[in-house]
């Protein structure tokens, strides 16, 4: 079981594009990326996720893709690449990138082809109507934005269907040449040093589409199928999937231990906001004792941010409205009438105590953190900008020019560099950050760092523990004769609270991590002092 490498993880999103811009051209690119692997090994990560880097009109940020086998000529090339994921193995992390199949852009040569001849081999590759079908309207994903899934092409004669952005055909999933080409996908960069795959937007990649037949009558037979070619490819690589499903959907997605090594844990995503939105302890209890049981093998992908809104669906209206009055009470703020799309600092406005809280949260709860760049540094947002683009803002590294992420006059860049006084680049960035032992990114360093100390939150059973107190949330986890637990206070009040633990009795407490320096519990867990917002990790023998 030890080389399911994934269990004990940190895993650090970016996008190419807005991190560090090498030529001086306003957009981010492999050499730029290369050049601060030194800074992503110190920071502790082991795993880099990539976003979309290949070519593409990028109307939907790069997932809007347009050849699945080459690099946008703005970020490098194949050769650059190749360079990238050889010295981040050499630093010792792993690559994943993002795997886009559920659409293509409709500038792809596939789907080109597919609308200027019937006769094409790649017409198949899509999903058309001839006429409008009557649920056109249904299964909206961005309200406001989009107004039905199925679009009229002028050339083809013909309705397709695009369950995202008009400009994204739906490939046909059920076409079995459609599957070797993803089969061929994944083939050509594990050969180049990928160590696995972000599919996006699972659910849709295998749900019906259109009046096409399912899979074979089993949507995740599919899944299966991906997982078996992947590990006869490379045995230790993984399939992170983005499923944001029903809870009672979620589990089939990890299947026998067949399927994804990960999921994104959504539902518990949602569950901590309403926590600290109401702070009480009850959603995450609820959350975590409704989640699914999974393979020993699988594992959740927990997040606090990320690259796209964070969607509170799965939340009752009421409960969403609770979120958005503490965190994002400016409509502006609210996108798609589920979600908010702010980072969290300026949603917390800029409260140090709740957001230590909040990652601490993320780094211990069970499964594999992911951090968004610029989590690190408490980067903010310009709201200014349209949808979900306000949190992929350009990375923050220093006071210069451009936040010393390009040396391109500020007209050229791929997305303004933040400049408000608060979240600014002069304000919020990592030269500043670096000489100072109080900021973010030294407390992150030092969260990262024992975290990965901690298997037992990657690998360990969890067992949800009493305080006696409505807003303080304990947990546990339990690996190899290992005891690591966590208690955090959702409250401004601060507070005592008593552990009542099931089949653990503490023989000696070691402090691992906390808000501020309290008393040693040393040999037992009676009377835990917490902080306003306050949290303490140990470790119990």
């Amino acid at each position: 079981m030890r080389n399911l490498w994934y269990k004990n993880a940190i895993i650090y999103a970016l996008d190419v594009k807005t991190y560090l811009d090498s030529d001086g051209d306003g957009v981010g690119d492999f050499a730029g990326l290369t050049q601060r692997l030194d800074y992503l090994a110190g920071l502790g990560v082991t795993c880099i996720w990539l976003q979309p880097f290949y070519p593409s009109p990028n109307r939907d940020n790069g997932y809007d893709v347009m050849d699945y086998y080459s690099v946008d000529p703005r970020l490098g090339t194949l050769g650059d690449f190749v360079e990238f994921t050889h010295q981040a193995r050499e630093q010792g992390m792993r690559v994943l990138i993002d795997l886009v199949v559920n659409h293509t852009s409709d500038q792809h040569p596939w789907f080109q082809s597919a609308r200027a001849d019937r006769n094409s081999k790649y017409r198949d590759y899509y999903v058309w109507s001839e006429t409008l079908p009557a649920n056109a309207h249904e299964g909206v994903i961005y309200p406001g934005v989009q107004e039905r899934i199925w679009n009229y092409d002028e050339q083809a004669k013909a309705y397709y269907l695009h369950r995202f952005y008009y400009h994204q055909p739906d490939l046909n999933i059920a076409n079995p040449a459609v599957q070797e080409e993803i089969r061929k996908i994944m083939g050509f960069w594990l050969e180049l040093g990928v160590s696995g795959f972000r599919v996006d937007a699972a659910p849709f990649l295998i749900r019906p589409k259109g009046n096409q037949p399912t899979i074979l009558n089993d949507p995740h037979r599919f899944l299966r199928q991906m997982r078996q070619f992947l590990s006869s490819r490379r045995g230790d690589a993984v399939l992170l999937a983005e499923a944001d499903v029903e809870p009672h959907e979620v589990a089939p997605y990890f299947g026998e231990g067949d399927e994804m090594h990960l999921l994104f844990n959504f539902l518990l995503n949602q569950a901590l906001f309403l926590a600290m939105a109401s702070e009480q302890a009850e959603p995450l209890h609820h959350c975590l004792q409704a989640l699914p049981p999974i393979s020993p093998v699988g594992q959740w992908a927990n997040f606090v941010r990320h690259h796209d809104e964070l969607n509170l669906g799965m939340l009752s209206p009421a409960q969403r409205q609770v979120v958005f009055e503490a965190f994002a009470p400016d409509p502006d703020a609210q996108i798609y009438e589920r979600g908010v799309r702010r980072r969290l600092p300026p949603m917390l406005a800029g409260d140090r105590r709740r957001l230590e809280l909040a990652y601490s949260l993320l780094f211990s709860l069970p499964g594999t953190p992911v951090l968004y760049y610029g989590e690190e540094i408490g980067m903010g947002d310009d709201l200014g900008l349209p949808e979900r683009m306000s949190v992929r803002t350009p990375m923050q590294w220093s006071p210069e020019a451009n936040g010393g992420f390009s040396n391109a006059d500020a007209a050229k860049l791929i997305r303004p560099v933040i400049s408000s006084p608060e979240y600014g680049y002069a304000q919020v960035n990592v030269v500043a950050q670096h000489r100072d032992p109080l900021s973010v990114l030294n407390w992150m360093e030092r969260l990262i760092r024992t975290r990965r100390e901690c298997p037992e939150f990657g690998w360990g059973t969890l067992q949800i523990l009493e305080t006696g107190s409505a807003s303080v949330f304990a947990h546990c986890c339990q690996y190899e004769r290992r005891v690591a637990i966590a208690v955090h206070n959702l409250s401004a009040q601060a507070c005592i609270v008593t552990l009542t633990t099931k089949d653990l009795d503490a023989i000696y407490v070691t402090d691992l991590l906390g808000d501020q320096q309290y008393e040693p519990l040393n040999h037992n867990l009676a009377a835990i002092a917490l902080a306003g917002y306050g949290y303490r990790w140990f470790r119990i023998k």
